[in-house]
């Protein structure tokens, strides 16, 4: 419902693989609607990522009063998306009365990040690295086949290339996950502790 009624006071970008996008220019804050393709949303001070979307999906409204420096978007795969004013977006939203398409939005959004805060916090490095496993597995294929296990868990992570590696190579050799050319294929019930 929020794409539909913010699409046509929208404007499609001209978008490739790798493109980062400022949720701020010109001292204006704006959102993006992803119409399709894939995204991540990085952390600007170490460019960690802290989220990857699929379309279709709404950034910028639930982090309007936030920094817009703090974070940036960047296009994982071939991606369409739209620009427009976060005010010109609270306007549409408020004459439309999308109130309950937005409370959807920010409900799923914070309920992703307390997912990911639950799941990297306090945890093992295999516990990590077992859950970053199944996040890549649900990623888009184009989005799994374009970037190896390591580098995918070191951009979500504060773990260390050796220890990922250890890890990796005993879930392989167990056979708990398929790799080939450190590229994700397959996960075969890996289990809870190793």
């Amino acid at each position: 419902m929020l794409i539909e009624h913010l699409s046509p006071a929208s404007h499609i970008l001209e978008t490739n693989v790798r493109d980062s996008l400022s949720y701020s220019a010109d001292k204006q804050k704006n959102c993006f609607l992803l119409h399709s393709g894939s995204v991540m949303l990085h952390r600007k001070v170490d460019g960690m990522v802290l989220n990857s979307e699929s379309a279709p999906y709404v950034f910028g409204i639930s982090t309007q009063y936030t920094d817009p420096d703090y974070l940036f978007i960047r296009i994982h795969e071939h991606a369409q998306v739209s620009l427009l004013p976060v005010g010109q977006a609270n306007q549409i939203i408020s004459a439309n009365n999308l109130w309950r398409s937005l409370a959807q939005l920010l409900i799923y959004t914070a309920t992703r990040v307390y997912d990911h805060c639950a799941k990297i916090c306090a945890l093992s490095s295999y516990e990590i690295i077992c859950y970053q496993l199944y996040e890549l597995m649900y990623e888009p294929e184009e989005v799994r086949n374009n970037i190896t296990v390591v580098s995918y868990v070191m951009n979500r992570t504060f773990l260390s290339r050796s220890t990922i590696m250890k890890i990796l190579t005993q879930l392989k050799t167990g056979g708990y996950i398929g790799m080939e050319k450190g590229i994700l294929k397959t996960i075969n019930r890996i289990p809870s502790r190793y």
